[in-house]
């Protein structure tokens, strides 16, 4: 069977690896073009297209699919199905219309539950015991298409969303191997998607890094597993600004002004804290801006002032 590959970042790799290993002809990997990345804003390739390259795949990176070239070119590769996985683009009709088995797309979550951009960070945010994948097809919609099939796991207290879109995106690339030969024996009968229980994401940005520390411990934790990596979560002291890498909520009965540094005994997890609108949030691993970064402990042993200082 004849696939095209569609899909950008890291999530994307365990998908397309599957498919391989299991034999499938992939004729063509389509991802995102090359963006500029970092302080030295160089070309970098996303992780899709190392991986192709990388294993011998032709790779097309068209910047819409909205030219009649651009679909032609993809209709005359006459794929039985496309696979999508979190390529960033929305497929007009005339792509969805041309594979006799669909497009399908590998989704992270439990859809009809966030749907959009940002399904990973969402369960983190909102605190939910558990999360998944959901195999779907693609219609005009997004993240609207029936579903051909659904796993579930567990979002673990340590999970951060680059961990728990680690799980998702192996997760992901079983289920899609367990779905598509039964998809294409006409074993599965797609399930349509409950409207009144949909809700959706939006696309994250720098700002939502910035932690307010009005909020309570428990949110501010959970801000900072959502963020990790990226945006990045972050406080200003002395006027610069401290990222907070990892952090945890902390029992103690202490009751110090909003933004307030405190040591904690060497029992805790956490070595430190701040003073939240509910709560402390211990400090476990920090990085000052323009430096590495470092234990709490560390920060501490050379910044004495830090404990009693206030961050905003």
């Amino acid at each position: 069977m004849k696939v095209v590959f569609m899909g950008s970042p890291a999530f994307a790799v365990p998908a397309l690896r599957s498919l391989m290993s299991n034999k499938y002809d992939i004729s063509m990997v389509y991802t995102q073009p090359d963006k500029r990345t970092g302080r030295g804003q160089q070309v970098t390739p996303c992780a899709i297209k190392q991986y192709a390259a990388a294993n011998g795949l032709s790779v097309v990176q068209p910047e819409k699919f909205r030219g009649p070239d651009v679909v032609e070119q993809l209709s005359g590769l006459q794929p039985d199905i496309i696979v999508v996985a979190a390529y960033g683009q929305i497929l007009p009709d005339t792509v969805l219309r041309i594979p006799k088995y669909k497009c399908i797309n590998i989704h992270p979550s439990l859809l009809p539950k966030y749907r959009g951009p940002s399904p990973i960070a969402a369960a983190i945010l909102n605190g939910d015991a558990e999360t998944g994948v959901t195999i779907m097809l693609i219609e005009a919609k997004v993240d609207s298409g029936p579903i051909l099939n659904q796993r579930r796991v567990a979002v673990a207290d340590e999970d951060d969303a680059e961990s728990l879109s680690g799980k998702l995106a192996e997760l992901g690339a079983r289920l899609l191997i367990e779905t598509l030969p039964d998809w294409v024996a006409g074993r599965i009968q797609p399930a349509a998607q409950d409207e009144s229980l949909a809700s959706y994401t939006r696309m994250e940005t720098k700002d939502d890094g910035r932690l307010d520390l009005n909020l309570s411990a428990l949110q501010l934790w959970r801000k900072v597993r959502a963020y990790h990596p990226w945006p990045g979560c972050y406080v200003h002291w002395k006027e610069e600004r401290l990222k907070i890498l990892k952090a945890i909520p902390v029992n103690d009965g202490s009751r110090m002004e909003i933004g307030q540094v405190i040591a904690l005994p060497r029992t805790q997890a956490a070595r430190t804290a701040v003073q939240t609108g509910e709560g402390l949030l211990g400090l476990i691993t920090l990085q000052p801006e323009g430096k590495r970064e470092m234990a709490a402990a560390d920060f501490i042993a050379g910044h004495r002032d830090f404990i009693g200082s206030f961050l905003t």
